[in-house]
């Protein structure tokens, strides 16, 4: 029998790109004010190019050309990666060679002019406006029903103020996590909220949402902790609430409703979006409510009112 111990497990050598990464996640997060989720992407996606050329003899990055990122693009559609995931790499490595080019001494950016498939447009998941009334209803008789202990009431005052805020509004559930009160205007209805890239934006509100808040505040007291700062919406552990406890509530809502897919936030986002797009609001009104970099974005709301009228169109004319 061999003393010897197990063979050494063979050591990947990293790949030419990975000394840049530090960097490069450090200039999406503090300099471009890239979220969290961006920042790990695109990190991931350019680790993945890294790989490859490791693994196709691309041993520099001076050495890629285009003709190479095709290459690696052609690998990842073969590997049945979404085009969604496709085209997030291109923007990946068009903002990586262009900060190395400008900050890393890089001498050509060869992902200039490098193109991807055009994403499918989905028509987004949107609840019926009576459906999300009847929804949102019964969270405010939750709220004013009665409840084992004060925790309890509480808990039901907030989800019912969060859901409430997010259809008023259609803002990100993100947005409204990191909501501080001081940036609730009680007296004229609006919330200043910071968006994307750290831009901020004010959004009215009305009446309804206006008195689901003011009850959620009035018991917010029995759940927040000193940890909970300005926050104004607080876990059940006296802390901000937790993304992904936010994005539970709202689901666990959705649930609720009939005849419908809808779930998550984005849901609400969608529908408040297309229903004040059918009550009238006109688009740049809409966009701005938003948060929208272009109009462009906030247009696919009109594609899903269109296709609602078709719906009923045929439905209910003799002629269609």
């Amino acid at each position: 029998m061999s003393d010897r111990g197990p063979a050494p497990r063979e050591t990947v050598p990293p790949g030419p790109l990975e000394s840049y990464l530090p960097q490069f996640r450090a200039y999406l997060a503090l300099e471009r004010s890239r979220s969290e989720n961006t920042v790990r992407s695109y990190a991931a996606d350019v680790t993945d190019l890294s790989d490859w050329m490791r693994e196709n003899g691309v041993d520099s990055i001076d050495l890629l050309d285009r003709d190479a990122l095709r290459g690696w693009l052609a690998q990842r559609h073969q590997r049945g990666l979404a085009r969604s995931s496709v085209s997030r790499g291109i923007a990946a490595v068009h903002t990586f060679f262009r900060w190395a080019v400008d900050t890393q001494g890089l001498r050509h950016d060869p992902a200039a002019g490098l193109r991807g498939p055009r994403p499918a447009r989905h028509l987004p998941d949107v609840v019926g406006a009576s459906a999300l009334a009847t929804m949102l209803d019964d969270l405010a008789d939750a709220a004013f029903g009665e409840h084992e202990d004060e925790q309890s009431a509480a808990l039901a005052a907030r989800d019912w103020a969060l859901l409430e805020l997010l259809y008023a509004t259609g803002a990100r559930i993100s947005e409204l996590v990191g909501l501080d009160r001081a940036h609730v205007d009680e007296t004229n209805h609006v919330l200043t909220v910071t968006g994307k890239g750290d831009k901020q934006r004010r959004i009215p509100y009305g009446d309804t949402a206006g008195e689901a808040l003011a009850v959620w505040d009035r018991r917010r007291v029995v759940l927040a902790a000193p940890a909970a700062g300005d926050a104004v919406f607080v876990g059940a552990r006296g802390a901000r609430i937790d993304p992904r406890v936010a994005r539970r509530v709202v689901s666990t809502a959705l649930e609720t409703v009939p005849d419908s897919s809808a779930r998550g936030p984005h849901s609400l986002r969608h529908s408040a979006a297309t229903h004040l797009l059918d009550g009238g609001a006109d688009l740049r009104s809409v966009q701005e409510l938003l948060g929208h970099a272009t109009v462009a974005t906030t247009q696919i709301y009109t594609h899903v009112s269109v296709e609602r009228l078709k719906r009923a169109y045929s439905q209910a004319h003799p002629r269609a």
